[in-house]
């Protein structure tokens, strides 16, 4: 159990530190992240409440897919 759990956080940090990197050097290219329609976003004088559904949505689907892909594959 202890091997499984230890393999589990080294992937995390590759998949974190492949995410710092590709934002690193392609930042100015995701400016679209948390801006896509359905993300909520209210913006008044002393008050700001910002919201991204459709962004983690996204997210959320894209690493469900991930998973999938290499619990299939490895």
């Amino acid at each position: 159990m202890q091997k499984e759990t230890a393999k589990l956080l080294m992937l995390a940090g590759a998949v974190l530190l492949l995410a710092g990197v590709i934002w690193y050097r392609h930042g100015d290219r995701l400016d679209w992240i948390g801006r896509l329609p359905g993300d909520l976003r209210v913006e008044r004088e002393p008050f700001r409440f910002y919201f991204p559904v459709t962004t983690m949505l996204l997210f959320s689907l894209l690493a469900h897919l991930l998973w999938q892909l290499l619990r299939r594959y490895l």
